[in-house]
């Protein structure tokens, strides 16, 4: 097995991926071209250096193996089995970890195979939307797969959320860091993820906020509101979460593939992970709150309604009662041939009536 590359000294700082924060707002555009799949970069790093232009994949590993200190780095996107095969026989990627790449759907995770690192990154990105609805798509998400090997790095990437593209670019500028070697490209492509986790939070706190103001506005509040941001809060939910396991693992595990001295920016990755997923726990149990209120909200207006319905009800039981009494057309009944029957009788029905009233608008009734 290929020793691992290692340090000669602490890492240096990085300049701008832990600090780079972009628009909370901003829908990223950053994508593979329009019906592009496969293969979409494959760069051979010596030193820290890309070497001029893009390489078959086969002739990049080769060169990386005669050199010590050089990786290759290997983009795809959305590849299917036949794109993806060539790769796997070159690299010895494990039959199971090919599999999990190519279809896609995984759960956050990070698995051993030999002497490469499996980790799998569930991508997220806030989707712009002029008015909250029981359809809007709030958050959109994808996946990131990488495989880490001594003298290489393969990332596979699945929908359109979290393109590496800037990742990349980022960190070409800076060939220190890539002189560390294929960790520091699991370790940038980590931080993007939460980054990017960290921004659909802060715009989804905008959404529940609007939501908890709209619950307990005098209006009346859609349901189905509540219940589409609660879903896609769901959504994304089983990005973060996961994560967490193999983000400890990295930051404190010892593994071939992660340096020592490169653990220590996995743990401030974790930590930003851990300030999302509270996030996220908060807003879900606010939501939960929300929808607990609105449906007691919704039953106190049902019970007030009824209460008005019952007192109206039995207001107009009085009259009903005092004229089905005097319309059974009896013979002999009292103030029947009465010249002041009539009006007494209207008179005393109307006063019943305004003391029931009185009476419900005090008890809050009406």
């Amino acid at each position: 097995m290929p020793t691992p590359r290692r340090l000669p000294g602490p890492l240096p700082s990085l300049p701008s991926l832990p600090t780079r924060r972009r628009s909370r707002r901003r829908v990223a555009a950053e994508s593979a071209p329009a019906g592009r799949t496969g293969v979409i970069d494959c760069a051979l790093y010596e030193e820290g250096r890309r070497r001029h232009g893009s390489l078959p994949h086969s002739e990049a590993m080769s060169a990386a193996r005669e050199c010590s200190d050089a990786f290759v780095w290997i983009g795809l996107y959305q590849p299917d089995e036949d794109e993806f095969a060539d790769i796997a026989a070159e690299f010895s990627l494990h039959p199971l970890a090919v599999e999990d790449a190519v279809k896609a759907h995984q759960r956050p995770k990070l698995e051993q195979y030999g002497d490469t690192l499996f980790a799998v990154f569930k991508t997220a990105r806030y989707v712009e939307h002029d008015e909250l609805t029981g359809t809007s798509e709030i958050v959109e998400t994808g996946e990131v797969m990488v495989f880490v090997g001594p003298d290489f790095v393969v990332t596979v990437r699945h929908g359109m959320p979290g393109a590496l593209g800037e990742v990349r670019r980022e960190l070409e500028a800076h060939p220190e860091l890539m002189r560390i070697g294929p960790a520091v490209v699991l370790y940038a492509i980590a931080d993007r993820v939460v980054d990017d986790y960290l921004m659909v939070a802060d715009a989804l706190q905008d959404d529940v906020d609007e939501v908890e103001a709209a619950v307990f506005s005098p209006r009346v509040t859609d349901i189905q509101r509540v219940y589409q941001l609660k879903r896609e809060l769901l959504e994304f939910k089983r990005a973060v979460m996961p994560l967490g396991r193999p983000m400890k693992t990295l930051s404190a595990t010892e593994l071939p593939q992660i340096p020592a001295e490169a653990r220590q920016y996995f743990r401030d990755v974790d930590d930003h992970l851990e300030r999302v997923a509270e996030q996220v726990a908060g807003f879900d149990e606010l939501l939960t709150g929300i929808l607990n209120a609105n449906l007691t909200q919704v039953g106190i207006q049902q019970n007030n309604d009824m209460r008005k319905i019952s007192a109206w009800v039995a207001i107009g039981a009085v009259p009903t009662a005092i004229a089905a009494i005097y319309g059974m057309n009896f013979e002999h009944m009292p103030e029947l041939h009465w010249m002041y029957g009539y009006p007494i009788m209207v008179g005393v029905t109307a006063v019943l009536c305004l003391m029931l009233y009185m009476a419900f608008r005090r008890s809050g009734w009406l």
